[in-house]
């Protein structure tokens, strides 16, 4: 079964940083498209941050600052985001997200809460 599961959130002040992690089980991460969204309660969800096939970053609309990466890790078949100079707007749940071959599979989110 393929899946893929989000740790690494919690509470964070202004200006601190998190790293997040997607781990992927069922197949391999390691060649497929391999997506960051965010979602604010009452908002749609957005898409943070990527990382293609070929090892590519892509930032999406209004996260090209910087501030959010990705990276991989092909022996933990797993896919990290980084995320730094945070502030209390980015305070959301956080979804990892394969897409396999036209196959596309949602973590349940991690919850990041900024806030002093």
């Amino acid at each position: 079964q393929m899946q893929v599961v989000e740790s690494g959130g919690g509470l964070v002040q202004p200006g601190g940083s998190l790293r997040l992690s997607c781990a992927a089980s069922g197949f391999t991460a390691s060649d497929k498209l391999m997506q960051w969204f965010r979602q604010v309660p009452g908002n749609e969800r957005e898409p943070v941050v990527g990382l293609d096939s070929m090892n590519s970053m892509l930032h999406y609309k209004g996260f090209t600052g910087g501030r959010f990466t990705v990276s991989r890790d092909n022996a933990k078949n797993t896919v990290y985001l980084q995320m730094n100079s945070l502030t209390p707007e980015d305070t959301a749940v956080y979804y990892c997200r394969a897409n396999i071959r036209g196959t596309v599979v949602w973590g349940k989110g991690t919850r990041v809460t900024v806030s002093s």
